[in-house]
């Protein structure tokens, strides 16, 4: 049925069949969680193949020949520029469209772009097909947390949008464990010795399986499944009534322009201050994230296999369950503490700051895998209000613009800057401290073959030292952020209307 309709004569939704109630939400309860699961799967997805870049860095790096500073620019504005300048304009074509259709068809889109990466012939190709990636990823958010809006009564949104976004923790660590896997044991020639084995000569005949590296293999296998959730989203989700959960003072169906829902946000300072927070904060973890498994490889001289399923998958696992008790305690606690949204990542990038710097430091796994962990816990709480204030700010005609508003600053300057800027720092660093080793050795001189083991050595050791100062460097910015929480943290009860 269409949205106008459905009405009942008190001013409320009631939309027979669906099992659900203004107060409770759209469609049953059960038919909820799989909602949010389903959407959570492909915001899962989504970061696989946003993130997959980053653990396959240093073979990429090898293959093409290349430097930190253009790496960076792969992870980095690749990614983020079309990202950010598509995902407004999606956003207001979802406001008054099938959302459903338009997440299923940004899926099925990145899917496919993740699996071309694998068949770059340059670092050029790479990049254009990661271009294509950061087009389909664009449709994602802004439809899916209207949705959620929709689904869920205010009182549990705070909860439901941490729900979604573990996707982000999440995919970062199904990536982490796909692709060190692939890349240790799953490469080309193993490939087509499976597929001879199965029988399959037409595809073990389809290519030069020989000469093909297992980072191009981790690429189509991380794309590939991302287009079957993207039949299983058209097929099974619902299209939501807009507004459905909304009180009644909100149900106002005018179409609302762009210019209005800036002028709307604009007398939000909160809005702005979190979304300042959480750029800051992105900026400083984008670019960390995109060089933090070759900071395992250089500094603690672990394969690319350990460093992807052993550290970094256990940090994974913490930064997912920071992401959920950030919602579940802003919503727990809302009546007693409306500024919880702004208070909870406020304290925890505090203790960010030296658990990280120490165990960056720390010369022993040991004490370092610990104190990251426990950073990593602390850190994604920013997580819940990326997405709870720019939906809680609005209604539900400007929820889809008002997240993807957010999402292009949040991803313009945070993804679009970090990863440039930390890789060419660490370039920086890098040389600097090899002239400090050997003035008579250059980045060009470490790349040669057949160089002396004294210059290896003094080669290895300053691009190890160089990303590792980077990092650090990187994390002290944390500071901005906590001061932009603690100034949201002054309105953020008015403008959420609590």
């Amino acid at each position: 049925m269409t949205e106008a309709t459905a009405h009942s004569v008190s001013g409320t939704h009631s939309v027979s069949g669906t099992g659900g109630s203004p107060e409770t939400g759209y469609g049953t309860k059960n038919y909820r969680k799989y909602i949010l699961g389903m959407l959570l799967t492909v915001y899962i997805f989504n970061f696989i193949d946003r993130t997959i870049i980053n653990i396959l860095t240093e073979p990429i790096k090898e293959s093409f020949g290349v430097e930190d500073w253009q790496m960076g620019l792969l992870g980095g504005p690749a990614f983020a520029i079309l990202y950010t300048f598509v995902g407004i304009p999606i956003a207001r074509f979802s406001e008054k469209h099938h959302r459903v259709w338009i997440i299923a068809g940004s899926v099925a889109l990145w899917s496919l772009m993740t699996a071309l990466c694998g068949f770059a012939t340059s670092f050029i190709a790479l990049f254009i097909f990661r271009i294509g990636v950061s087009i389909g990823e664009a449709g994602c958010s802004p439809p899916a947390n209207s949705i959620i809006a929709d689904y869920f009564v205010p009182k549990e949104r705070s909860t439901a949008v941490s729900v979604y976004a573990l996707g982000i923790p999440l995919g970062g660590m199904v990536a982490y464990v796909f692709g060190g896997y692939v890349v240790g044991s799953l490469d080309g020639p193993i490939v087509g010795a499976m597929l001879a084995d199965w029988g399959w000569t037409w595809a073990a005949n389809a290519l030069d399986w020989q000469n093909i590296e297992g980072w191009r293999v981790a690429f189509v296998v991380v794309g590939v499944p991302g287009i079957i959730v993207a039949m299983i989203v058209k097929m099974t989700i619902k299209e939501p009534p807009r507004g459905y959960t909304d009180p009644a003072h909100m149900q106002n169906k005018e179409q609302v322009g762009f210019g209005e829902v800036l002028k709307i946000l604009a007398k939000k300072p909160s809005y702005w201050h979190v979304t300042m927070g959480v750029t800051i904060a992105s900026f400083v973890n984008y670019g960390v994230g995109q060089f933090f498994v070759s900071f395992l490889i250089r500094t603690h001289e672990m394969s690319i296999f350990d460093a992807s399923v052993k550290i970094a998958m256990a940090l994974a696992v913490m930064a997912s369950i920071g992401t959920y008790m950030s919602g579940f305690l802003a919503d727990k606690y809302a009546e007693r503490f409306p500024k919880a949204l702004a208070f909870i990542p406020m304290f925890a990038l505090m203790g960010v700051i030296p658990m990280h710097v120490v165990g960056y430091l720390a010369e022993s796994l040991w004490l370092a895998v610990p104190l990251m962990m426990v950073g990593q816990m602390l850190l994604y709480t920013y997580l819940c209000p990326l997405y709870a204030v720019p939906s809680g700010v609005v209604d539900s005609r400007m929820r889809a613009t008002s997240v993807a508003v957010t999402l292009f600053i949040v991803n313009l300057l945070g993804y679009g800057l970090g990863p440039p800027l930390i890789g060419a720092l660490s370039t920086i660093l890098n040389a600097t401290f090899l002239s400090g080793i050997d003035p008579t050795l250059s980045l060009e001189a470490c790349k040669a073959t057949g160089i002396n083991a004294a210059a290896q050595t003094a080669c290895d050791t300053a691009n190890a030292d160089g990303l590792q100062w980077s990092m650090i460097i990187f994390k002290c910015l944390y500071l901005w952020s906590i001061f932009h929480f603690y100034m949201a943290s002054r309105t953020i009860q008015r403008d959420m209307g609590r």
